[in-house]
Parts: structure tokens; sequence; C-alpha cells
């Protein structure tokens, strides 16, 4: 059976074992091999949280009267319920809302981008290229916002008590920590800076591709190879990204 390439129009095929997989080419299909990988290991961290989460009773009172506490999982709406320039207005889980948002709408350009790919229209690929990058840093400064409001934590913070060299004593805790947690079980913290900062740098490592391929396209260079698969490949990854975090989203502001 032969492994010699072949030349097919402007493609380089070194496919030799028949038919193609899928009809997918040899760098599309390590891309779904990778992803692969990448999936497994985020079921891991969520299966873990949600593991840990259910390890903690959820607060059952009325929301008014939530106040963090060691004993209780925080409750996301009143956790993230602060939107950026209206302090003060309680909007539950607006913002992590806007933030699901800019980055479904990310999908969307990437999709248009790919579709333009196929045509070998250069002027498109590169148009929605842009948008889908400039989506991914939105995205980014938004969870930057997100951290920042979560490590600071409200104005009055929470009142908890330690057990310290066999005495109870009473501490008030501002804003989150891997140490401590303002809004609940330190775990929660812990879970939360680690997941969404995996994801995070996903979305960042996306969106240094998507940049890498915008110019490309712009100078030309995807033009000359004949085919715009690249961006198919990027595609791939970034709807990936976006996926995960419809589940990270579910699990961490809804559950």
């Amino acid at each position: 059976m032969s492994t010699t390439a072949v030349l097919d129009g402007p493609k380089r095929k070194v496919w030799g074992g028949g038919n193609e997989p899928l009809n997918a080419s040899y760098g599309k299909l390590m891309m779904w091999f990778f992803l692969l990988s990448d999936a497994f290991t985020f079921s891991a961290l969520l299966v873990a949280y949600g593991m840990i989460r259910f390890t903690y009773p959820g607060y059952a009172g009325p929301a008014e009267d939530f106040v963090g506490s060691n004993e209780y999982w925080p409750v996301p709406e009143l956790v993230f319920d602060a939107f950026p320039f209206l302090h003060g207005v309680h909007i539950p889980l607006g913002f992590v809302g806007l933030m699901t948002f800019i980055l479904i709408l990310s999908s969307v350009t990437m999709v248009l981008a790919v579709e333009a790919g196929h045509r070998n229209d250069k002027d498109a690929v590169v148009k929605w290229m842009l948008w889908t990058v400039v989506g991914g840093f939105a995205f980014l400064g938004c969870q930057a916002w997100e951290w920042n409001h979560f490590i600071h934590g409200t104005d009055t913070g929470s009142t908890f008590r330690f057990l310290i060299d066999g005495d109870w004593v009473s501490q008030t805790v501002k804003g989150a920590n891997l140490s401590v947690n303002e809004y609940g079980p330190a775990a929660f913290a812990q879970l939360f800076f680690f997941i969404t900062g995996f994801h995070g740098f996903h979305v960042f490592s996306g969106v240094a591709f998507n940049f890498l391929i915008f110019y490309q396209a712009a100078v030309g260079k995807l033009e000359q190879r004949g085919h715009y698969e690249m961006v198919e490949k990027v595609g791939l990854y970034w709807h990936f990204v976006d996926l995960v975090w419809v589940f990270v989203f579910t699990f961490f502001y809804l559950i």
C-alpha cells in the first residue's frame, strides 16, 4: 500500500491508507483528537466540581437574608449580581449573561469566516476573523472585571467563625482568594479560579491563534496556498472553547 504523496489541485495529500476518514485532512483529524483529549480534561474538572458542590447543603432561605457562610454553598445569582458602572444595582447573572452572549456571537463570526474561506473570499475572511478576535478580547476583558469583583468582594464582607488553637474566633472576610471566601466555602473560590481560569487560558490561546490566521489572511498568505483550511482548524478550536463555556456557565452559575 503506497504512502507516496500525490498532488490534488492546490493541496498536497499524504494520506496513503485508502479513503480519508470522514473526508477530513490530516490537520483537521489531529485537531479533533486534541479537542477530544481536552474535553476529557474539562469533564474531569466539572465532575470534580459537581461532587464537591453536593457535599455542601444549598441555602434554602429567603434570598434577601443570605450571607456568606462556611456551611452553605454560595448562591450564584447573589454572588455574581454586579454590573460595571451600575454600582448598587443588582442584576443577577446579568454580566455573565453578557459574557456568554459575546462568546456565542464570536462563534457566529467564526462560522461566517469559515464560510467565506470556502468561497475563497479573502476580504470577507479578514473581516470576520477580525470581529472574532475582537469578540475574544471583549470576553477576556469581561472575565478580568468579574475576577476583580469576586476578589474584592462586597463593601461589608461576611463574618465567619474559625477554630484557631481550640478557640472559636470571629473574623470579617471581604472578597475571595484560595484560602478564604466571603461568599461561602473556600472550595468554591478555588474551583472558580481554577476552572474559569483554565477556560480563560483557552480563550486567550484561541485569540492568539485567530489573530495569527487573521494576519496571514490579510497579507495574502492563505490566498497563495489556494485554500483557507487553517480558518477551519482554528474554527474547530474556537467552537470547542465556546461549547465548554456553556457547561462552565451551567455548573457555576445555574446549579
